[in-house]
């Protein structure tokens, strides 16, 4: 809708005069929609309605495709509210891949002609133009992924744990619609810790989490063109990067947590390798998790950590600093180490205002984690590790807890309330504003060298 020519006008100014303003009061009105449906005592099983805080920090994880819960969603929610929150969470997950594709497509015709033939060339897929492929292209990536994995689950729910078919359907559904979604939602008090060897559980969110994280200009990339020569820089740099986080973090944490009886120690090699399999893809701001994150070695808290922060695929459904910001860094630093003028990745140079864009994204992310973590720390009494846990799956929408958040009291959870809703649509209005602003000097001052380090 931002990208009609004339736009909604209100006392002879426009309405919204950033693409982003129309993303941010979208989700806002999501928001308090899901914060009001949960509220009403229809939608929980208790008497009564659900309060404030605990309505509105379920509708905000919901819609921001977190997973942090104050409650227990298979018992305090009816059936009702269950429902809430998985409408929630399709709008939410939808809502950031078309909204942030859409996006991408408005800057394109609002930059200069350069950086306009340069991202035409890195966005193939989705050009200018495209706003009606882009919404067809995202149901239907949505409908036939979420589609597939819920007819695998719900076979598995029905014939392995006797299930009747109406609840091995709302089970199948459900978690499919979440795990597309990357939110982490589950209708098991203990999430899916009852499924730890199952891989016909596990396997299936977890293709489904990698797929909604690569994000749509990627998936539609895939579709359509087979020829990884031909790949654009995105999609290469999402799929590298990617790979390297979900190998190296599987073998981490498999070896990590190999003889913990409290995790995997006492399971099979193969269920071992499946437990770490399934630890190192939920990270990517799933937040499903199949062990309990209080009985986790310290290396498998801070891996963990580390992965939440970087996240997935820009454009998806995935949260954090996006896997093309960490590795578009790490050349900044092969450049600088190297001696190059030009960052260089895959016989391609970096435009310098990416690798600005990066480092902004990447410190501010960083102030953010540490100042809801400085905040919580003043706020409970709780150890720190799992306070810096607690703050970062927030800001990176994971959903992962070592089982704090129903205990960190109401003015704490606003704080993750306002984590979760700027780790979400942070990075997309702030690198939206930064491209808007693109502008070239007729001058050059003078230069100055500090010294560094």
């Amino acid at each position: 809708m931002f990208l009609a020519r004339r736009p909604l006008v209100a006392g002879g100014r426009p309405v919204f005069r950033h693409p982003a303003q129309v993303l941010v009061t979208a989700f806002l009105i999501a928001d308090l929609i899901g914060t009001m449906l949960l509220m009403l005592p229809v939608s929980r099983t208790g008497e009564g309605g659900a309060p404030f805080v605990t309505a509105l920090f379920t509708a905000t994880s919901a819609v921001c495709v977190t997973g942090l819960i104050t409650v227990d969603t298979a018992t305090y929610w009816s059936p009702t509210g269950q429902a809430v929150i998985l409408g929630l969470i399709q709008v939410g997950g939808f809502g950031i891949m078309t909204m942030a594709s859409l996006i991408g497509l408005f800057l394109s015709r609002r930059m200069g002609l350069r950086t306009r033939l340069t991202a035409a060339a890195e966005t193939r897929s989705v050009g200018p133009g495209d706003v009606r492929r882009v919404l067809k292209g995202v149901f239907l990536i949505t409908v036939a992924v979420e589609g597939t994995v819920a007819l695998l689950l719900t076979l598995r729910f029905r014939d392995m744990y006797d299930d009747t078919w109406p609840t091995a359907l709302w089970h199948g559904v459900f978690h499919a619609v979440s795990s597309f979604n990357n939110a982490g939602f589950a209708l098991f008090s203990d999430n899916l810790m009852g499924f730890l060897t199952d891989g016909f559980i596990l396997m299936p969110i977890s293709i489904a989490v990698v797929i909604g994280g690569l994000g749509f200009p990627v998936l539609v990339e895939l579709m359509r063109n087979r020829r990884p020569r031909t790949w654009s820089l995105h999609t290469r740099l999402t799929l590298v990067m990617t790979g390297v986080l979900l190998i190296g973090g599987t073998a981490f944490i498999a070896l990590t947590e190999w003889t913990n009886p409290g995790t995997l120690g006492t399971l099979t090699p193969v269920e071992r390798v499946l437990g770490g399999w399934f630890h190192a893809v939920q990270p990517r701001t799933a937040g499903f998790n199949a062990w309990d994150y209080g009985q986790v070695t310290d290396e498998t808290l801070l891996a963990t950590i580390m992965l939440m922060f970087v996240g997935g695929g820009s454009a998806g459904t995935a949260g954090g600093l996006k896997v093309t910001t960490f590795i578009v860094l790490f050349f900044v630093i092969l450049a600088e180490v190297r001696g190059d003028d030009d960052v260089i990745a895959f016989d391609r140079r970096i435009d310098h205002r990416v690798v600005r864009q990066a480092t902004t994204v990447a410190l501010l992310g960083v102030a953010a984690v540490m100042g809801g973590t400085m905040l919580l720390t003043e706020l409970t009494d709780l150890p720190f590790r799992d306070v810096l846990f607690e703050t970062t799956s927030a800001f990176a929408t994971v959903g992962l807890s070592t089982g704090i958040t129903p205990e960190v009291g109401g003015p704490a959870q606003l704080v993750l309330v306002v984590l979760m809703f700027l780790g979400r649509l942070g990075p997309i209005t702030l690198v939206s504003a930064l491209a808007l602003r693109e502008r070239t000097r007729r001058y050059h001052l003078p230069e100055g060298a500090p010294l560094i380090g």
